[in-house]
């Protein structure tokens, strides 16, 4: 039993290091992906995260992105790294990305996971990763300055970054149902926008995809199969979980009852196309249209 239990902790040692870099949800469906691969070590700034990243098969760190000089541990721990940490709450410049740059090693190769509201509104049109970047809001800025500092970084050390870009995470514990409950309104037909939508364990299938396979200074949109508007998923949201459809109010008259950041994700309308992730990374996803989805959800358990 010693024996097995030392050979076991030389192949675990001998697995290539993987850095995780803001471990939460997403992070958390994407360690059964890819621990039996890499010696994993993941980033979090919560003393009180590490059980259940060691417990999920990753090394836990205690760091702050905000932090640069808690970074320093960090420097040429990994050669491959996962880059899901969010930017600050505010600017329009990701610190928090040009903290980790200062750090990463040459030569190495990084998933960074973006939004696809760096594409700004393009009025329902069909687009793909060759759209040109528009962000028309902070939070959208602040992510194509990430995408710009991690791209100068690979560019300098030699390394290869595949960027990911992500629309609307949903999974069973990320739904609108507090929303519904509430009875905010949404946008009437004539107002609405198209959104898109990918299931957190897509996401990070996806992730591990282009860990594994993504091309060097390529962008992937990771997003499903779904062509809906915003008040649509709402509807299908409320009808799987038995609850009332939100009422439909035109823009005008919704703007005076949400808040100005609800308003700016009803103000971007795309439609996204989604073939790059199947013809290069080889995805094929496990959540391709979302009511299907959520009609599953709703029979493992009553609404929270």
């Amino acid at each position: 039993m010693k024996q097995f239990i030392k050979q076991k902790n030389q192949q675990t040692f001998k697995r290539p290091r993987l850095l995780i870099i803001g471990c939460g949800d997403v992070g958390l469906r994407l360690l059964p992906l890819v621990r039996e691969r890499f010696r994993v070590f993941a980033v979090t700034s919560s003393v009180e995260r590490c059980a259940p990243l060691r417990a999920a098969g990753a090394v836990p760190i205690v760091a702050n992105l905000d932090d640069r000089a808690s970074l320093a541990r960090l420097k040429g721990l990994a050669p491959y790294i996962v880059h899901l940490a969010p930017p600050q709450g505010q600017g329009a410049r990701d610190q928090r990305s040009r903290n980790l740059a200062a750090i990463l090693p040459d030569g190495a190769r990084l998933v960074y996971v973006s939004t696809t509201g760096v594409y700004g509104d393009c009025q329902g049109q069909r687009i793909d990763e060759t759209r040109s970047l528009a962000p028309r809001n902070a939070r959208a800025i602040r992510r194509v300055d990430a995408e710009r500092v991690l791209r100068h970084w690979a560019r300098r050390s030699g390394s290869a970054l595949a960027i990911v870009r992500a629309p609307g995470i949903y999974a069973r514990e990320r739904l609108p149902l507090e929303r519904l409950r509430l009875g905010t309104p949404a946008l009437r037909a004539a107002d609405d926008v198209y959104t898109n939508h990918i299931h957190a364990d897509d996401l990070a299938q996806i992730v591990a995809r282009a860990l594994q396979r993504g091309l060097p200074g390529r962008v992937y949109n990771a997003v499903d199969d779904s062509d809906m508007q915003m008040a649509a998923y709402f509807d299908a949201v409320a009808d799987a979980f038995a609850l009332a459809r939100p009422p439909r109010l035109a823009r005008a008259a919704l703007a005076q009852q949400v808040s100005p950041q609800l308003m700016s994700f009803m103000s971007e309308s795309r439609r996204i196309d989604n073939r790059r992730i199947g013809q290069e990374l080889g995805v094929r996803l496990a959540y391709p249209q979302i009511v299907p989805a959520l009609t599953a959800m709703a029979a493992s358990g009553p609404a929270r």
